[in-house]
């Protein structure tokens, strides 16, 4: 086993993307913790509104690089002396990647192909590449049936959403399901573009480490949510879309009848993990959940946010559901206990709690609608 896997404060952090929301909180605690960090981050507008502004909360001590991940030149520069990195730069929006086909792959394939190209045509000292996944890849999550046991069911069909049949059901015998926690052995069906562009930067990296001996450390994150998440981007956050609508006067809009099961993991939890990945020893590739372990709804969430704003619970319910939503998805994380030593440890009420407190003094911009509009013209609504 390769000792250098084990990454110590000292050495030269790269985290692509690392402006954004989760790469800004595992800055912060890098340098916490003694490590040197250089971000390299094109502040996309969508995520760092038209201005594309560095946020006021990057660390000064953080050497900053404005490069985009598909520039050999920019990648060049970026890996210099850099010890170990973080690959989060990304296109993260699920509906938004089922019309925007080429620039999802073209960001987050294209991206993490021209990564490791320049890696594998470089002289460096990169020594661990951490990948932020996502639990997408999973596509419906793990069930069993109370006749025929464990099932890995297909997609819902859209005539069954349009009859309003929100739950799934046995393919063999018809029964209802039970949702079950999700481990990382589970088959992957990816449902839509931007999990099918994950799933393949997977496999990439899990080449690019079995050929040239380079640690790759893969984390499939389930629904993150907490501070800094881009209050302007309609396209990705539920928590921060649903602050914001409240925040703005307008109900929150509830797809399908707001049962969906989801694992809602704050950030500072994601960023533990994160940095337990950096000095995980391993000599190949790994690949482990980040979540909370628990399965709570889209209705919770929405009740939790509307009590920690003193707001009256104003929800609209108008059978409307988006094609390629899934209906269950939590993290198992015995592996993640076992390999990385990861405990989630911020209570869910706690959590929203922050991120409400935070997104007041925050500008917002409720762009719902919008996102809205575009799955429709699409017919993905």
């Amino acid at each position: 086993m390769n000792n250098n896997s084990i990454i110590v404060p000292g050495s030269l952090i790269l985290i692509t993307g690392g402006a954004g929301f989760i790469g800004s909180h595992t800055c912060d605690a890098l340098l916490e913790r003694g490590y040197r960090v250089r971000i390299m981050d094109l502040l996309d507008p969508q995520v760092h509104g038209p201005g594309r502004k560095l946020p006021a909360w990057i660390d000064r001590r953080v050497e900053f690089m404005r490069g985009d991940v598909r520039n050999r030149d920019d990648l060049s520069r970026a890996i210099a002396g850099v010890d170990a990195i973080y690959h989060f730069a990304a296109q993260t929006g699920v509906g938004q990647s089922m019309y925007e086909i080429h620039g999802y792959c073209d960001v987050n394939v294209g991206g993490t192909a021209m990564l490791l190209d320049v890696l594998a045509n470089s002289d460096h000292r990169v020594a661990k590449i951490v990948l932020s996944s996502s639990r997408a890849v999973y596509g419906e999550g793990a069930y069993s049936c109370p006749a025929c046991g464990p099932v890995f069911p297909p997609l819902r069909g859209r005539e069954a959403l349009e009859k309003s049949e929100w739950r799934i059901f046995c393919p063999s015998c018809g029964a209802p399901l039970e949702s079950l926690p999700t481990a990382e052995g589970k088959p992957l069906a990816p449902i839509s573009v931007y999990a099918e562009t994950k799933r393949v930067q997977e496999e990439l990296l899990r080449i690019f480490s079995a050929t040239y001996g380079i640690p790759g450390v893969v984390l499939r994150y389930f629904n993150v949510y907490g501070t800094r998440q881009a209050l302007g981007n309609p396209y990705t956050g539920i928590g921060a879309i649903f602050v914001t609508r409240r925040l703005s006067g307008s109900p929150i809009s509830i797809y399908e009848d707001g049962l969906q099961g989801r694992d809602f993991v704050n950030v500072r939890d994601v960023v533990r993990a994160n940095l337990l990945a950096l000095t995980h020893e391993t000599s190949g590739s790994e690949t482990f959940n980040v979540g909370s372990g628990e399965r709570l709804t889209v209705l919770d969430l929405a009740r939790h946010v509307c009590r920690e704003l003193g707001a009256t619970e104003e929800f609209l319910y108008q059978g409307q559901f988006r094609v390629g939503d899934i209906r269950d998805c939590f993290a198992d994380l015995g592996k993640s206990r076992s390999g990385l030593g990861y405990e989630p440890a911020v209570p869910f009420a706690a959590g929203v709690a922050e991120l409400v407190s935070w997104a007041r003094g925050e500008q917002r911009d409720d762009r719902l609608e919008e996102a809205e509009s575009a799955l429709r013209l699409h017919n993905l609504m």
